[in-house]
Order: C-alpha cells, then sequence, then structure tokens
C-alpha cells in the first residue's frame, strides 16, 4: 500500500500520477465496524471494476480546525496504526489529505473537481452521513451531480449498535468514562494503546487516548509475550501505574490491552 500526503502544494504532481480507483472517503479514527462496513463495500466495488481501492482520510481533524483548535480531539490510534490496518484490509493507495483552513473553505464542487475527479475515482463509497466542502454542504446525495456525472456513488447505511449509530465519537465517550468493557461490541476488539516501558514508567505513544481515571484490568503484551495485570490511570489522564511488577521481557515497546474497569468510583488521588 502507497501512503500518499496532500496538500494544496503538491495536488497538482499527485494529479498527474492518479489512475482510476474507487475511493472510499471518511476520517476513519478507531477503524469500528462502521468504518469496516464503508471500506469492505469500496472493496467490493474495486473488485468489480477491476480498479485500485484507495482511502482519502483528513488530518488532523476537521473539528479542530474548524474550531479553531477550541475543540481538542481524542485520537483513537495513530496514523501509522490506521496505515497497518487498512492495508490488511486490501488498500491500495491511502491518501491523507492535509485539512486546514483553506480545504475547509473549498465549495463541495471544488473539493470533488480537485480531490475525487481529479485523484481519478470512479466510484466513490462513504457512510450516510458523510459531508464535504465548505460547512459540509455537500453530501452523497449530491455527489455523482458535484462531479458532473463521472462518479458512480455508494452511500453506505448507518451501521448501529442496539440503536446507537456506532461512531468514534460514541467510542470516545465510553473509553474517557472507563467503559472499556463496551468497546469490543463496537471496534470489533479490545481498545489497545501502545507504549514503551523504560523499567520504571509507561511512555504512551502520540495520538492514543488514555481510558478515563480508574483502575483497570488489562494485558501487557508485546512479541516476547503478555501477562495479565492491573494498571491505574491518574486523575491527570496521562500517567500510568501498574500494580504489579512487570518482568523484564516486557521492556521497550508493548501494547496494553484494555479488557475493563474494575474501580467504578474513579475517584483516585495521584500518589
Amino acid at each position: 500500500m502507497e501512503t500518499i500526503r496532500v496538500n494544496r502544494s503538491n495536488l497538482a504532481e499527485w494529479q498527474k500520477k492518479a489512475r482510476p480507483n474507487v475511493m472510499a472517503l471518511g476520517c476513519f479514527d478507531g477503524l469500528h465496524h462502521g468504518h469496516c462496513a464503508v471500506i469492505h463495500t469500496a472493496y467490493q466495488k474495486a473488485r468489480e471494476k477491476q480498479v485500485p481501492l484507495a482511502v482519502m482520510s483528513f488530518f488532523p481533524h476537521p473539528k479542530t480546525v474548524i474550531s479553531n483548535g477550541k475543540i481538542h480531539v481524542h485520537y483513537l490510534m495513530p496514523l501509522a496504526e490506521k496505515e497497518a490496518k487498512l492495508r490488511s484490509m486490501g488498500v491500495e493507495a491511502f491518501y491523507i489529505v492535509e485539512f486546514d483552513k483553506e480545504f475547509a473553505g473549498l465549495s463541495p464542487e471544488q473539493f470533488v473537481a480537485q480531490y475525487l475527479n481529479g485523484l481519478g475515482v470512479v466510484h466513490a463509497v462513504a457512510g450516510f452521513d458523510f459531508s464535504y466542502g465548505a460547512r459540509g454542504a455537500g453530501n452523497m446525495d449530491r455527489l455523482k451531480h458535484d462531479s458532473s456525472g463521472r462518479i458512480d456513488v455508494t452511500k453506505v447505511a448507518k451501521v448501529d449498535l442496539r440503536g446507537e449509530k456506532i461512531s468514534s465519537t460514541c467510542i470516545r465517550e465510553r473509553l474517557l468514562n472507563g467503559r472499556v468493557a463496551e468497546l469490543p461490541d463496537l471496534l470489533g476488539h479490545f481498545y489497545e494503546t501502545k507504549c514503551v516501558w523504560n523499567g520504571e514508567e509507561f511512555i504512551l505513544y502520540p495520538y492514543y487516548t488514555l481510558p478515563g481515571p480508574g483502575v483497570y484490568l488489562v494485558t501487557l503484551e508485546n512479541l516476547s509475550g503478555s501477562i495479565p495485570t492491573k494498571v491505574t490511570v491518574m486523575n491527570d489522564g496521562t500517567t500510568l501505574k501498574c500494580m504489579d511488577d512487570i518482568p523484564l521481557f516486557l521492556k521497550g515497546k508493548l501494547a496494553i490491552v484494555w479488557k475493563k474497569q474494575i474501580d467504578e468510583s474513579r475517584k483516585l488521588r495521584i500518589s
């Protein structure tokens, strides 16, 4: 899979290199069940048309840019993790579009002409509520028209859990409230964060979000093995304390797999 970082200064270059493709559109933070439905649908369309499958995502998160930094988005995974998962799903080109004020100001027609028609999209796939262009004025019902009829469109229906739309927002809400045991139903797996344990402290990699303060049952794992243990997320939201001794084979890069919260009071003090 090729990862292509697109901004207004190199867009013309990538337009020249583009070839016909089916493209899935969205932010895809966390790659939950709803996201996977979009990408699997796009994969099938790409096979039908015998063209490559592409994904377009946006960074930084549009909410951060549009709010002038007033809204802090709690990312569920870094771009490198997203790349690895998309590669495993059969994606051949991953476009990461730089989302800035100028990009946010594009009209729906400009976005489609420059970033979809211009990048070889012959079929676009996105969730039912995907929007594009200034103030989100564009939607999947008008995309074919905005492309002058050059792009076919598939709108993927809402994927829900007991009536609630599965979204990155609802996952973040559960995560920050310590409800990690509910996340496998939304993500398809337990939530994981990658970090380095240097023998004394956990150093979290960027663009992961820790669960809310409390005590959690987790698994610590790396290529050498794994152990179940308990960790405390302190009230500062960034500091982790392990409640057991950690064996030396886990020193270095490891994953923390969050199973469930075991202290519901969440009224812990930083020691």
